[in-house]
């Protein structure tokens, strides 16, 4: 897959898209090899954390529509929804989506633009690391047109709803700082790749299977009635109750050394 490039090393996988010369404008090729390595990856039980950048100048300058449009049975193909997906997502939206459905910490790691399209691969990661003078906007209203790679309820979910509207009817562009006073960004860095991989060892020393379970609760229960999420908790807990790695965790509590886990098990 020569659009987007992925290496595993420790269990921390690093997801580049690949297209530096375009600012990593989307393709639909690029789209469906997103979506495959996020595939693959959600099926990788030994995996500890994804980590998601941009190769060259830019993060992603959102949707490469000079290239796109050439191809119109490509994107009447790619706008179909797939039934068989939760969600039915089509192509676009499963870009994104399809990393939050990995479960493990997914980490966004953006410097330049993060455009458009960009924004919403990046709203697909857990966490967002950005330089300051990092470059956002929700470009699509500049062009007539809305987010519709999933944005509408990760935006919504992230910053909530006024401000969601106003980026999203705004296009207005803002920079890394002010994203990160809005709640779009969750950490300023000069250098977002390497602070990515900080905050991946971070996570990966605790046990797979409750940041599996952590991440599953907050994503699936989030805008659910308390009944639901009470019950979603204690189905998980009783799972990470019986989970090897939960014993693993707890016997190293104990010995005050550091734990050695297993593959997830879920």
């Amino acid at each position: 897959m020569s659009n987007v490039k992925c290496e595993v090393v420790g269990g921390i996988a690093t997801v580049t898209l690949n297209r530096p010369d375009k600012l990593n404008a989307l393709t639909l090729p690029l789209l469906d090899d997103l979506i495959a390595t996020a595939h693959r990856l959600r099926r990788d039980k030994s995996l500890r954390a994804v980590i998601v950048a941009g190769e060259g100048d830019a993060f992603c300058a959102g949707l490469d529509f000079a290239t796109v449009m050439k191809n119109p049975a490509g994107i009447a193909k790619a706008f179909a929804p797939r039934p068989w997906r939760s969600g039915m997502t089509n192509t676009f939206q499963e870009a994104p989506w399809a990393f939050r459905r990995i479960p493990v910490p997914v980490i966004a790691a953006v410097h330049g633009h993060c455009l458009g399209g960009g924004i919403q691969i990046a709203l697909g990661a857990d966490f967002r690391v950005a330089t300051p003078d990092s470059r956002w906007s929700v470009l699509e209203g500049k062009w007539g047109l809305i987010p519709d790679m999933s944005g509408i309820r990760s935006l919504s979910e992230q910053i909530g709803m006024d401000q969601a509207k106003w980026l999203t009817m705004s296009a207005e562009v803002i920079d890394g700082s002010r994203a990160a006073q809005i709640g779009l960004v969750t950490r300023l860095s000069n250098d977002p790749l390497a602070e990515a991989h900080r905050m991946a060892e971070q996570l990966a020393a605790r046990s797979p299977d409750a940041l599996g379970a952590a991440k599953r609760l907050f994503n699936d229960t989030w805008t659910a009635s308390p009944r639901k999420v009470f019950s979603r908790e204690r189905i998980e807990q009783a799972y990470l109750l019986a989970a090897r790695n939960t014993k693993a965790a707890r016997e190293a509590a104990f010995k005050k050394a550091e734990p050695v886990y297993g593959p997830r098990s879920r």
